[in-house]
């Protein structure tokens, strides 16, 4: 079983010089390489142009894919890059055919900007969106949601690893859920990608949206998707633009027949060829190694605040994230009392 050379990944990460960083699951410190990257293209743009850099840059953009693919065991047809992972998620939840009565399956943890999406379609065609409880445990019970999994329901979208709560959701469980019922499955993988190796066919997940800029650690303005080949002429994307679709005639057109169907022309290029950075420097590291780091550590956390009196951890789950929230008693007394004036 390998190991992370520690001294080596902290002398690759300025920022750990000067401080501890806990804010991960907002946005991480990004290592050297991917600082080059981003940088050494934002000089090659400041010397000959956006357009020109672009086009020298052309290699290093198609590995974006090759990159992604190797990351989430899949093809890189199947992967698009996007502006954040709020818009690779809605590009996909916006593409799904959706009427009236048709059911969307979430869990109590999911993002609230997915929720609002929820009800903004529901708004527009009649979709209903049904929450599936919780087990004791405090991740989404699955007994119930495959009592729930019936002829109505046209996607499962849940949150694999929520932003509190140190939860991570069964997401291979959900897959077995949605491919036994034949129910699509959208997987908004924003905080465990980085931290969690994935491998899309083993989740049984049809669409995943995530992030560059937390456990990736590459920059922010950088999203990507995942959408499985099966299932990409079935998807309709909200917009498209000559990037995403070809200019037949003036009353036809053809859009892309890969995921790039979900991407538009412009973009921070130098962004995408930081995240591709990203995505190698995990893969060289290892993501296996990577999770029992960040498991390790958190669990370490949990136990020493464990110790501190007048403080709980709040922690859910049968799997637990790197993700570590608690309560102190005189800060939650304070909030009371701030709320109460």
């Amino acid at each position: 079983m390998s190991t992370i050379d520690i001294d080596r990944v902290r002398a690759e990460t300025p920022g750990c010089e000067k401080i501890i960083h806990f804010n991960n699951a907002g946005a991480s410190l990004p290592p050297e390489p991917v600082y080059r990257a981003v940088t050494r293209h934002l000089a090659l743009e400041r010397r000959i142009g956006g357009y020109e850099a672009e086009e020298r840059a052309r290699d290093l953009l198609e590995g974006f894919y090759t990159s992604f693919a190797g990351l989430l065991h899949c093809d890189p047809r199947e992967i698009a890059y996007v502006e954040n992972a709020t818009r690779a998620w809605d590009m996909l939840f916006y593409s799904v055919p959706l009427r009236k009565g048709d059911v969307i399956l979430t869990s109590r943890a999911e993002y609230v900007s997915n929720y609002l999406a929820f009800l903004h379609r529901g708004r527009r065609c009649g979709a209903v969106v049904e929450v599936v409880p919780d087990d004791e445990t405090g991740q989404l019970s699955l007994e119930a949601m495959e009592k729930m999994s019936d002829a109505r329901v046209k996607l499962i979208a849940v949150t694999h690893v929520p932003t509190q709560g140190g939860l991570v959701n069964p997401a291979a469980d959900v897959g077995k859920i949605a491919r036994k019922h034949g129910i699509l499955y959208l997987l908004d993988a924003c905080q465990s990608v980085g931290q969690i190796p994935l491998d899309v066919e083993a989740v049984g997940c049809d669409m995943l949206s995530g992030t560059g800029r937390k456990f990736l650690r590459g920059p922010r303005g950088t999203g990507f998707l995942y959408v499985r080949r099966s299932l990409i002429d079935k998807l309709d994307p909200p917009f498209i633009d000559l990037h995403s679709a070809t200019w037949i005639d003036g009353r036809s057109y053809e859009i892309r027949k890969d995921a790039r169907r979900f991407e538009n022309w412009e973009s921070f290029v130098a962004g995408r060829v930081g995240l591709a950075a990203a995505v190698d420097y995990a893969m060289a590291v290892g993501l296996e190694n990577i999770c029992r780091r960040v498991k390790a550590l958190a669990r370490s956390l949990r136990e020493r605040l464990a110790e501190i009196p007048g403080v709980a951890v709040c922690d859910l789950g049968v799997e637990k994230s790197g993700i570590v929230t608690f309560v102190k008693d005189e800060i939650e007394r304070f909030c009371r009392e701030l709320a109460a004036e």
